[in-house]
């Protein structure tokens, strides 16, 4: 079992290691990112990578605490589902009313590494070329798709 200080050193060195590898990336916009804090540029919508004793993931949060809003954000993604999972070269899940280890109530588009293990140095490979993978195609499906879903919202 590792100490907090063990599992923060994990998680300096897999982060940093993660900006190094991607800083050589643009956005398909053109521009430069911070792809580990990607911009949503929507409040309530949430890029999130994740990683952890099981496996890693991409998520694409949809955190809006009234439902009609979720729900509307929601169904032009289900729109837009033929399109996004062409983008990408792996499954795709689609949850909707997930419920979070806090009790909120969020819709979320993932995808996943499966066994692997964040705090084995020797997965750290995979898992950030699986991020780095997926996050390079979410985000040539967000930078053309994007605004449809900002107008929802406004």
């Amino acid at each position: 079992m590792l100490n907090k200080y063990e599992r923060k050193q994990i998680n300096e060195h897999f982060w940093t290691a993660f900006q190094k590898q991607m800083k050589p990336f643009k956005s398909s916009n053109g521009r430069r990112i911070n792809w580990i804090n990607y911009p949503s540029d929507i409040p309530h919508i949430f890029v999130r990578m994740e990683a952890d004793k099981v496996g890693a993931r991409l998520c694409y949060d949809i955190q809006f605490k009234d439902l009609g809003v979720r729900s509307i954000v929601w169904e032009q993604l289900l729109e837009l589902k033929v399109v996004l999972e062409a983008h990408m070269q792996h499954p795709t899940n689609w949850q909707q009313n997930k419920v979070l280890s806090d009790g909120r109530i969020i819709d979320r588009i993932s995808w996943e590494l499966e066994h692997v293990n964040y705090l084995l140095s020797e997965d750290h490979p995979r898992i950030l070329t699986f991020l780095q993978d997926r996050l390079l195609e979410f985000d040539r499906f967000y930078q053309e798709f994007k605004d449809v879903l900002i107008l929802l919202v406004k």
